[in-house]
Formats: structure tokens, sequence, C-alpha cells
């Protein structure tokens, strides 16, 4: 029988300015725990005073697990910090990554439960939430505005992006590395809204994110967090990913899918298109610019044999049409598709290119007699592609 292999676990600690804290919060690390820690990243983000020193010196103790400690040069700020960490789980071959504060204010006793649901296979990230429990944050210390600005800031969280979290704000967390791996970090904030953005790209591409009931510790510990600023900065961040999925503007730390998506919806092109279609007799298809196959899935289920071309193979693309050709239309039509289609579609595609008349001309030889192009391009006139150029913003967004 193959045994299992336990995964790697790590720590990342991430400190600033932490000289009396650090090794307090280290030492209530479970006993029993250790043994099961692969590695404990210790990141001193450019502190004034001694934290360096201290994290050097409890990883020398007796009885520690492997741990290495890092300064850097430069402050990279709390998001930064935590890049460099993840960065370093991964190339160190960890399997699951704590989030811990040097300063103590989430407690290590509880690190056995945050690793636990996902070597269960239940979910790819758990946070430590100090809201589980009512009254508990309060009774921990937190003081009032900080709990009520929590409660308000989580409720808008999870009413726009239709989440159930009970704490946003928590810094106690815990990642699956290969999760992480998927997870477009780098392209987030170094600020403090490292960990809303980070959430909203778990949800993005629809990971299990499991909570579980924290103790709210406030000591003496210096906060370095501007609360309004930060109010702010993640609520922009939630309002720009909400409106970049829906096709307003762009989001840096949310990459547009490779894949479009079908347009649905009255008076859409793809609608349009496809309505027409269906008044048109089964025959073959060649589709300009298939993307995943989805609008030809659609004209396949109304009987036509489709053929579709692109210049990128998304997966399962194979699956939705008849036949595919990988081409790039800035090439003209590729010689293999052949001839005598009942119809041609180019649905949003010859604006994509520099000579799209060629690519026209050839589809007219690829026909058959009485053969029909349908044929879109964007809609310029919209007030939202004007607003956009008036405003002198040419880059390019889900709707163009």
């Amino acid at each position: 029988m193959k045994e299992s292999t336990s995964p790697r676990i790590g720590i990342l600690v991430v400190a600033y300015n932490a000289e009396t804290t650090l090794e307090k919060t280290l030492d209530r690390i479970p006993e029993d725990f250790r043994s099961r820690v692969s590695e404990v990243l210790i990141l001193d983000d450019a502190s004034h005073d001694a934290t360096f020193t201290a994290g050097c010196r409890w990883s020398l103790a007796e009885g520690m697990p492997r741990t290495v400690v890092m300064r850097h040069t430069k402050n990279l700020g709390y998001g930064g910090n935590q890049k460099a960490g993840y960065a370093l789980a991964a190339e160190h071959g960890l399997d699951i990554i704590v989030l811990l504060h040097g300063d103590g204010q989430y407690a290590p006793e509880l690190l056995p439960d945050m690793v636990a649901p996902i070597e269960r296979g239940e979910c790819e990230a758990v946070f430590g939430s100090r809201m589980m429990k009512s009254g508990s944050a309060l009774k921990g210390g937190m003081p009032m505005y900080k709990w009520l600005g929590n409660r308000i800031l989580t409720r808008l969280e999870n009413r726009l992006l239709g989440s159930k979290l009970t704490e946003f704000h928590s810094g106690y967390r815990a990642y699956s590395v290969a999760a992480l791996k998927k997870l477009p970090i780098a392209r987030n904030t170094d600020a403090f809204d490292f960990d809303t953005q980070i959430i909203v790209q778990l949800l993005n591409e629809g990971m299990r994110i499991k909570e579980i009931p924290v103790p709210t510790y406030y000591g003496d510990e210096i906060c370095y967090v501007n609360g309004l600023k930060y109010a702010k900065d993640v609520v922009k961040d939630v309002l720009e990913y909400r409106l970049a999925i829906k096709g307003f503007g762009t989001c840096a730390w949310i990459p547009k899918p490779v894949e479009y998506a079908f347009k649905e919806g009255d008076g859409s092109s793809h609608a349009v298109i496809l309505e027409k279609m269906r008044a048109l007799p089964p025959g073959r298809v060649l589709d300009l610019g298939c993307s995943g196959g989805l609008f030809a899935q659609r004209l396949e289920a109304l009987g036509h044999e489709v053929t579709g071309v692109d210049y990128i193979e998304v997966p399962g693309v194979r699956e939705k049409c008849t036949h595919f050709h990988l081409a790039d239309l800035e090439e003209g039509l590729p010689d293999e598709i052949g001839t005598d289609f009942d119809y041609v579609v180019a649905g949003d595609v010859i604006e994509h290119l520099s000579r799209p008349e060629r690519v026209l001309s050839e589809a007219a030889t690829v026909l058959r007699p009485g053969g029909h192009v349908l044929l879109s391009v964007p809609n310029f006139s919209h007030w939202y592609s004007r607003l956009r150029v008036a405003l002198g913003v040419f880059d390019y967004d889900r709707r163009g």
C-alpha cells in the first residue's frame, strides 16, 4: 500500500517593528504542532528596531522548526511583504502556508485548526474570523469604532460580491500554495488592502473559503493602518472588480478571461446573429474568431456543422464545434478549412484585424453560391464607448 504523504506546512510571519512581541508570539506555537511545520519564514519588512535579531535568536533556540529569517532593505508594505513570502513558500515547495502576524494579535495556538480544513481537502483557504462568535471581538479589546467599521465593510463587501463571510478583515489566514499559484497576486497592491484583493481573486476563481472562530487580542502593539484610507481602498477594490466583470473599465489584478463570454441579451451582437441563424436552414458554418466555442456550441445545437478558427486554443473548444483550426486571421484564412460553406460568421472580429478587407475577400471565396456572411462590429455610438474616448481612456476592457 502506498503511504500517504503529509503536506509540507509553512508559517509566514510578517513583521514590522515587532522586536518586543515576535519571540513571545512564536513561543506560542503549540509544541506538538512544531514537528509538523516544515519551515517558518520570518520576513522583517525593513524594521527600525531589532526585529531581525529577535527572529534569528528564536530560530537558533533548541527544538525550533527550520526557520528562514529575512530582512528587507526597503519596506515593501504589508501586501508586498506577503507577495515575497508566498513566492518563497512556492520556491521552497511548501503545500500550505499560514499567515501569522508578528505582533501577537492572532493566536498561534490555533495553527492546527487553521490548516486542518485544507489538509482534509475541504477548501483552498481558511480565515480566522473574530466575528463568528457574537460579542467576542469587543470582549477581546477591539475598539468599538473598529468593530463597527469591520461590520459595515464586511456587510457591504458581501453584498457586492455575493459572498457570506463573517469577516473580510482578518489577517489570520491559511492558503493552499497550489491555489495561490493560480492567482495573479503579483498584480495586487502592496498596501493593506492586499488581503481584500486576494479574497476577490479567490471568489472570482470559484475557490472555497472556510472560516473558523479565533479570539481577539489587542495589546500595546502599534497599528500602522490608516483606517479611513483602508476603508476607501477596500471599497474601491470591490467596486472596481464589480464594474470590470460587468464590462465597465479594467481591473489590473483580475485578468480578462482568455475566452470571450457569449453575449446574451436583447440587442447584443451574438444574440442577434444567433436569432438570424435560427431562421436559416442548417448548414456548414465557418465561425471566425470562435474563442472557446460557446457560440459554436449553440449553432451546433440548432443543427449546423461548425468549423471554428482562432489564434488561441481555449481548452474544450474542439468539443463544442465539429472542426477547429488554430490560425491567426492576420495571415488570412487557413487553406485547410475547405470551401462550400453555407454561412460565414464574424461576430465582433474584423475590428481586431489590420487588414479586415483581406479576410472578407477570402471569406467570399469559401462560400457556396448563395451563401451568407453574418458580420457584426462594436457599436461605437454607444454612450460608454464615446465617454471613454472623450475621457482619453483607450485601454481594452470586456466591452471593447
